[in-house]
């Protein structure tokens, strides 16, 4: 037996034994893999690459009783690979507490399914017939909602670049959406032909981008390895970067992906002129913009005019200086700010 008198002697042993404990097991869950479900399926006649991070590989039959409330979807900007989102979906997720599946879906054709790899075929939507453009691309993502999410779950929709006009687009056309919230990060949602990478890009990818289809040609001929020295080598500025950003990356040497990628971004900068102010103010409770202050895509008059028309509305300016391809080397913190930006709305369900 241990005297009183000698018992505090044994407390901090104790504490430290407790500590231990604890943080180990904190560590092993941590540790933990993220469970990462990968697809390649046909949507709307069009191949497309479906990241899914969480246990739920199956959200379409409405009479489960295992169908988690709420669905946090990824409408990626251009290059719309789903791979780019990869680390940003599997820290969004352990950020939720892994309560809540989250899923990236890839633009119409912008992936190049592996060799060897079943083809999922849906039959049950019909082709488009421009599915690659930008107005195929909204059908593209209503489409796979309709098809893949049960009718009954409550959306997030986490949008990047471009696809915030999508996203925009999607609230628009299907007003019965469960839609919780819209995050609109770096929204290319008004005159891209107009701003400064725009004036740059519209030139080539409107008239000159045909010229740019055999060098990559050329270029897919080379071993994987000597592509992805090559996106090194491009990414070279960087401090820091993405290792699945590489990994991504070297699909860009793919002739049928780059001409999607290429097509789409054509249309952006013919097409995305006028803010959808009208889709804003209905919907402005769901909404939060997310701008950069130093984003050449979508410059800060951008985000001044907004904020002006919308002085109610939840429209941030960046303070961390990320940029505008945030997934290159900034996913886990952005991760984290959504996280915290949706904790109120995450506790009212």
């Amino acid at each position: 037996m241990i005297a009183k008198s000698q018992l505090w002697k044994y407390l901090p042993i104790c504490y430290n034994s407790v500590l231990f404990c604890l943080t180990a097991n904190m560590r092993s869950v941590s540790e933990e893999p993220v469970p990462l479900h990968e697809e390649f399926i046909y949507c709307c006649g069009a191949a497309t690459h479906v990241l899914k991070c969480g246990p739920w590989k199956d959200l379409s039959k409405d009479e489960s009783k295992n169908l988690p409330r709420l669905l946090f979807m990824i409408i990626p900007g251009n290059p719309g690979l789903a791979g780019y989102y990869r680390t940003f979906i599997k820290a969004l997720y352990c950020g939720l507490n892994q309560q809540y599946p989250v899923w990236v879906v890839s633009h119409a054709g912008h992936c190049k399914p592996p060799s060897g790899m079943e083809m999922i075929e849906d039959t049950d939507i019909k082709e488009l017939e421009d599915v690659f453009g930008l107005n195929g691309q909204v059908e593209h993502k209503l489409n796979f909602l309709k098809k893949n999410v049960s009718k009954d779950i409550k959306l997030v929709l986490i949008a990047h670049s471009i696809g915030c006009y999508i996203t925009l687009e999607m609230m628009k056309r299907a007003s019965e959406l469960q839609v919780l919230r819209s995050v609109l990060l770096f929204p290319t949602i008004e005159r891209m032909a107009q701003s400064p990478q725009g004036k740059l890009m519209t030139p080539l990818l409107c008239k000159l981008r045909y010229a740019l289809y055999m060098p990559v040609y050329l270029l897919s001929f080379l071993p994987e390895g000597v592509k992805a020295s090559l996106v090194r080598f491009a990414l070279r500025g960087m401090k820091t970067c993405d290792e699945s950003s590489i990994t991504t990356s070297v699909n860009l040497f793919s002739v049928d992906c780059i001409a999607n990628i290429l097509y789409m971004a054509s249309q952006e900068m013919m097409k995305v002129v006028e803010r959808d102010s009208t889709t804003i103010k209905q919907n402005l409770k769901k909404l939060i913009f997310y701008y950069g202050t130093g984003d050449s895509w979508c410059p800060q008059n951008y985000y001044d005019e907004i904020k002006m028309d919308f002085p109610d509305g939840d429209i941030r300016l960046c303070e961390k200086g990320l940029r505008h391809a945030f997934v290159l080397d900034a996913s886990k913190e952005m991760a984290a700010m959504i996280t915290d930006w949706l904790r109120d709305d995450l506790t009212k369900l």
